[in-house]
This record gives structure tokens, C-alpha cells and sequence, in this order.
């Protein structure tokens, strides 16, 4: 046991420094505004066990106190430099689902036009929830069609449909994961797993789409899509 935590304890240091550096390309400050934070913290636990006669219990207290702000505020800003490195970048919306948690299911790039504006689907206890990336004139075509697509099959769905962006009535990459999450929940986990099943024969663009047997031809295009 010793040896594995040993080998664990390197690993997630590395990943800490790696997170760290990553954040400071985009915000430069992150190095000075967690540091204050830490100093802050721990200097007013300090000066109250000072005041009150307790030094050593509140420096105690104010050091734990300062290593956990730090920890969620440096947290905070590396998400904030994550979502502001990935907004933009063509299949951001679908990483995002990827990491919503347990109890989704998430499949990228149901439908996709020539112009790669994109649909992802999301299946919870929430229903099915269909994240569009892309030109949001052109995004609210696919998503009526995808929902023609699957009314076919699970007509008896609630079905959401969120638009990436920050303009009016669309929801900001940062706030995706957010927004799935406070949906209703309506569905038992069976449902959800009969409608995961439903959904599955349909399948996605890659599966649907048409792979010649043997070597790939040169020059050959994708497909155009819907």
C-alpha cells in the first residue's frame, strides 16, 4: 500500500503542475490572486487567535482554511481558462458532456451539415437533451430534424434542445454541464436505459456513415452530410 500511494502522490502533483502552467498561459495572474488568497485567509485566522489569546489553534485552523481556498479558487480559474481555451473549437460542447457525470449517456455528432455546424445528444433521467454547436440559424434546422428523427421511436421523451453560444436564448459552453444538470428529472433509470436502446439503433454520424472495406481511397471527401 505504501509503494501505490508512493506512486500516486508523484502522479497527481504532476497533474497539479501541468493544470498550473496550462491556466497560466491564459490568465497570468493565477499564481499572485491564489497566493493572496492563501496569505488573506491565513493572516486573519491568525489575527482573531491573536486577539481572542488563541494563536496557535486559529493559525491551525487559519492554515487548513487558506490551503482549501486556495485550492477552489486556483480550481475556478483553471476551469475558466479550460472553457476559454475550448470555446470556439469545433466539438467543444460534446467534451463538456463527456464529463457531465453518472447518469448520462452521451453520444457526439448525431447529425452534422456541410457547413460542420453540429448536434450531440444527451440522455438522462432529464430525457434526451440535444446540444447544437455552431451557426444558430442554421443549428435550429438540424435540431428539428433530429427530433423528427427520433420522435419515430421515443415519442413518449421529453426532449430538450440547448444552442452553445452567448447570444440571446443560447446557453455559454461554461454553463452546458450547469444547465443538463438542473433539468427536471422525470424519467425512472429503466426508462432511461429502454430509451438508451431505442436511441442506439439510430446511432450516430460515424456509425451511419458508409466505410469502404480495404485501404482508404486518396483524395477521397467525407460525406456532405444532411
Amino acid at each position: 500500500m505504501a509503494r501505490k500511494e508512493t506512486s500516486e502522490n508523484p502522479g497527481r502533483l504532476k497533474q497539479i503542475a501541468l493544470t498550473y502552467r496550462m491556466t497560466k498561459k491564459v490568465d497570468s495572474k493565477v499564481g499572485l490572486v491564489v497566493a493572496a488568497v492563501g496569505i488573506v485567509t491565513f493572516g486573519v485566522l491568525l489575527a482573531i487567535g491573536f486577539w481572542i489569546d488563541h494563536p496557535i489553534y486559529l493559525g491551525i485552523l487559519g492554515f487548513l482554511l487558506a490551503f482549501l481556498a486556495m485550492a477552489i479558487v486556483f480550481g475556478r480559474r483553471a476551469e475558466r481558462a479550460a472553457f476559454g481555451q475550448m470555446e470556439g473549437q469545433p466539438g467543444a460542447a460534446a467534451a463538456v458532456l463527456d464529463n457531465i457525470g453518472r447518469g448520462w449517456t452521451t453520444t457526439p455528432a448525431v447529425a452534422m451539415n456541410r457547413s460542420q455546424d453540429v448536434v450531440h445528444r444527451a440522455v438522462g433521467k432529464a430525457g434526451i437533451v440535444l446540444v447544437a454547436e455552431g451557426n444558430p440559424n442554421r443549428v435550429k434546422g438540424l435540431l428539428a430534424a433530429e427530433k423528427k428523427r427520433m420522435a419515430r421511436i421515443v415519442a413518449d421523451v421529453p426532449v430538450h434542445d440547448v444552442i452553445v453560444g452567448d447570444g440571446e436564448g443560447q446557453v455559454p459552453l461554461k454553463k452546458v454541464r450547469t444547465t443538463l444538470l438542473k433539468l427536471p428529472r422525470v424519467l425512472p433509470g429503466a426508462q432511461v436505459t429502454v430509451v438508451n436502446d431505442r436511441l442506439r439503433a439510430l446511432g450516430d454520424l460515424m456509425s451511419n456513415m458508409p466505410i469502404p472495406k480495404g485501404p482508404m481511397p486518396k483524395g477521397m471527401r467525407m460525406p456532405k452530410g444532411r
